[in-house]
């Protein structure tokens, strides 16, 4: 079990450890992280400069100007560590052949006086694991949750102290490390997103990060693009339209990939909505992995290999209720939401709610999801036992429910799903996964061609490998 230290230990550590040397540059909230290691002690055996680029001329200077305009951002964080990996290697590579160099940077906006700025941060680490290696970057983006400047400010420290000592001292622990960024920061910050890149580091699938983040309640969402890098909403999503297409894709069937295809049309050709600029997110929830029992990596990794090989990008969350999620999105002031789910989803949804809140607070259990900015798009299903669709119209409600739903669809806050395709309806995810399981034939034509050839190939969902080995 691993041992949890105070952040003055973790600092004193690295201080006492001869062959880490760096420098730390920070932007913002000021000099917090360097000053935990001055404040242990034998600094002088760690820190080779210190500085804060404070005012945006002067920093702009140094690591020359932001496009954007924007100073507390991903590509200011990676200039930082360019400019400054650059002069320690060059100024002392030479003089210290043993040592294994670093550059910790961030760039924050604590909380302001009148509570308009609520307090976010970049912080990353360019760090060496052998002397005269190839570095290696972890950065992360954190949310800061306190409601004053100073504790803010005190929350960096804390997490800058913890980033450090989890790259050199859990390096091959790849769960403890995103584990142990929370130490001593429950409920202070959020973690959203953390990328470990570099040669020390090839062996580590960086979606496996994601999902460790969420496990261990560093950040309710985060999410991964297509080639596998995780991302930051703030990258893409800002001022977006964004449709989310909640489901288990264990493994994605031809019933998915149309809910995703038709549900994405209609959303995109509502009439205020601009094509251009209209995302699409998948989302697999921690409840859907652990439905089985335990959290299963592979399975994880296998749905997620088949959604990004669609071209998807892919949500690991924590939000069993999907009102969560659109909060999670307000964030980065996502202008229209679209929700796509099932018809029988949507009846669990209702229920769930209406038999929650019979007390009288059924209105505003409603309301804390049916926003004006939200709009959930329902796929049908076969009625059970006949070949009647069930849709979004003929839902079997509860009587105390009907006249709320009823003005939800009259409002078009809830809608059908127009292009649909009938005639794969009797495609269930679940029998696919059995058919694939006990290597019988016909699951292929349930699947896009490409889904099939990649479980066949990557041997996914425990298609059966001994079927291939010993076939002659």
């Amino acid at each position: 079990m691993r041992k949890l230290l105070e952040t003055e230990q973790k600092a004193l550590e690295i201080n006492l450890d001869p062959a880490i040397y760096g420098t730390f540059a920070e932007i913002g909230a000021g000099q917090e992280v360097a000053r935990y290691f001055f404040q242990v002690g034998a600094a002088a055996g760690t820190i080779a400069k210190t500085m804060s680029a404070y005012d945006k001329v002067y920093s702009d200077q140094i690591y020359g100007p932001e496009p954007t305009g924007r100073y507390v951002c991903e590509s200011r964080l990676y200039r930082m560590l360019d400019h400054e990996y650059s002069l320690m290697d060059d100024r002392l590579q030479q003089e210290r052949p043993d040592t294994m160099f670093f550059v910790f940077a961030d760039t924050v906006s604590a909380i302001n006086y009148q509570r308009t700025i609520r307090g976010n941060g970049w912080l990353g680490i360019r760090f060496q694991m052998t002397p005269n290696g190839q570095p290696n970057d972890l950065v992360l983006h954190v949310r800061m949750l306190d409601n004053s400047n100073q504790l803010q400010q005190q929350a960096i420290g804390i997490l800058g102290v913890n980033l450090i000592y989890a790259c050199y001292r859990y390096k091959k622990e790849p769960e403890a490390m995103m584990e142990s960024l929370m130490d001593n920061l429950r409920g202070r910050v959020k973690v959203d997103m953390v990328r470990l890149t570099g040669p020390d580091f090839d062996d580590i699938d960086n979606r496996l990060l994601s999902l460790y983040m969420v496990k261990h309640g560093l950040t309710d969402v985060a999410m991964f693009g297509p080639d596998g890098r995780n991302l930051h909403g703030s990258e893409f999503l800002y001022r977006k339209d964004v449709m989310i297409v909640r489901g288990s894709f264990r493994p994605p069937t031809l019933v998915n990939m149309d809910m995703l295809e038709s549900g994405y049309q209609q959303f995109r050709n509502e009439p205020d909505r601009s094509p251009k600029k209209s995302y699409l997110l998948t989302e697999i929830t921690l409840d859907n992995l652990r439905s089985e029992g335990d959290l299963d990596e592979k399975d994880f990794l296998d749905r997620a290999e088949l959604l990004n090989s669609m071209g998807q990008t892919v949500l690991i969350t924590s939000c069993q209720e999907q009102h969560k999620i659109v909060e999670y999105l307000s964030d980065f002031k996502v202008q229209k939401v679209g929700l796509v789910m099932g018809v029988q989803t949507l009846l669990e949804l209702i229920d769930n709610k209406y038999y929650q809140n019979m007390d009288g607070r059924l209105l505003a259990a409603f309301g804390d999801f049916f926003t004006k900015d939200v709009k959930i798009y329902t796929y049908p299903a076969l009625q059970e036992g006949s070949e009647e669709l069930m849709t979004a119209q003929n839902l079997p409600l509860p009587e105390g429910v009907k006249f709320l739903y009823r003005h939800l669809v009259e409002n078009k806050q809830i809608v059908d799903i127009e292009g649909f395709n009938a005639d794969i309806l009797h495609i269930f995810s679940k029998e696919v996964l059995r058919q694939i399981r006990a290597g019988r034939a016909g699951w292929e034509n349930m699947v896009p061609p490409k889904v099939a050839r990649i479980i066949k190939e990557k041997f996914l969902f425990g298609y059966p490998v001994e079927q291939m080995e010993f076939e002659y």
